[in-house]
């Protein structure tokens, strides 16, 4: 599990200063994502193994990984609804019931803080690269995948197993999310460029 967890956050958080999205991220920035992610492997309460019955297809929108037009900003823009959409998860009152509060809330500033950056980020590059219209597809399908997520967690009434399986979700959705970025940052814009 540890290595399993090193190489996750290895391939999320690969981005950093000079190898970031078009504006430059700190080293705070970078270090607060990697705190995030080994926070969501630290609030684990329970083995996925014994929750194997609420495992569920929650359809994560792979398209937006494996998009062929995907430009810098349109990336940024599907990551910071991603930490909006988590942030939100993380920041209810059934949340708090859930998990360590101590965990949960240093995640929540975290999250916060990545937000914020990534405000920044945005700022800078949509008048460099797209408009707005071009990312409402992706958003959507973004906002579809959480309010799924949503409606999984009320149908099971908020158990520790379906917090878990969404716990997991989430940091395997965010994985897909920065993948995208460092596709991006290696093809130097346009994903279907050679």
């Amino acid at each position: 599990m540890a290595f399993m967890l090193s190489l996750l956050a290895a391939l999320v958080f690969s981005y950093g200063p000079g190898r970031s999205l078009g504006c430059d991220l700190s080293e705070e920035h970078v270090l607060v994502t990697r705190k995030n992610f080994m926070l969501l492997g630290q609030m684990r309460r329970t083995s996925p193994r014994f929750c194997l019955k609420d495992r569920n297809d929650f359809g994560f929108p792979q398209e937006m990984v494996d998009g062929t037009h995907f430009q810098k900003a349109q990336a940024t823009s599907v990551l910071h609804e991603m930490l909006q959409q988590i942030f939100n998860l993380f920041h209810t009152e059934r949340s708090s019931a859930a998990w360590n509060t101590t965990l949960l809330d240093r995640l929540r500033t975290g999250l916060h803080q990545q937000l914020e950056d990534l405000d920044a980020c945005l700022g800078q590059m949509m008048g460099e690269e797209e408009s707005a219209l071009g990312m409402v597809g992706p958003i959507l399908s973004v906002k579809r995948y959480f309010e799924g997520i949503h409606l999984y967690l009320k149908e099971k009434e908020y158990s520790d197993c379906a917090w878990e399986i969404v716990r997991v979700e989430i940091m395997r959705s965010f994985s897909s999310a920065t993948s995208l970025q460092e596709r991006i940052r290696i093809m130097g814009g346009d994903l279907g460029s050679p």
